[in-house]
């Protein structure tokens, strides 16, 4: 077997959030991971869908962002979305 070549292997230290909350139309569960990792982002995991992304405060003003990330719709989107500038 080849030797396996790493680009990187890093530990970090981390602070992770869990939040649940329910909007007008969906349920969101959280994990909110912040390290010095990603430039002062968060990553951001939605445990109900398997999904995440890394966000900032200038992802969250990029238009359609949010609904790609995560699979959202405008309405649930704009839900996380004014969650999430409460945090980043």
């Amino acid at each position: 077997m080849s030797e396996r070549f790493f680009l990187y292997d890093d530990t970090v230290e981390t602070k992770t959030r869990f939040v649940s909350f329910m909007g007008e139309n969906s349920r969101f569960d959280l994990a909110i991971v912040r390290s010095d990792r990603y430039y002062g982002k968060h990553l951001v995991l939605n445990l109900l869908s398997s999904r995440f992304a890394i966000i900032g405060e200038d992802d969250l003003n990029e238009p359609g962002y949010i609904e790609h990330a995560y699979g959202l719709d405008e309405n649930e989107a704009n839900e996380l979305r004014e969650f999430l500038y409460e945090i980043v």
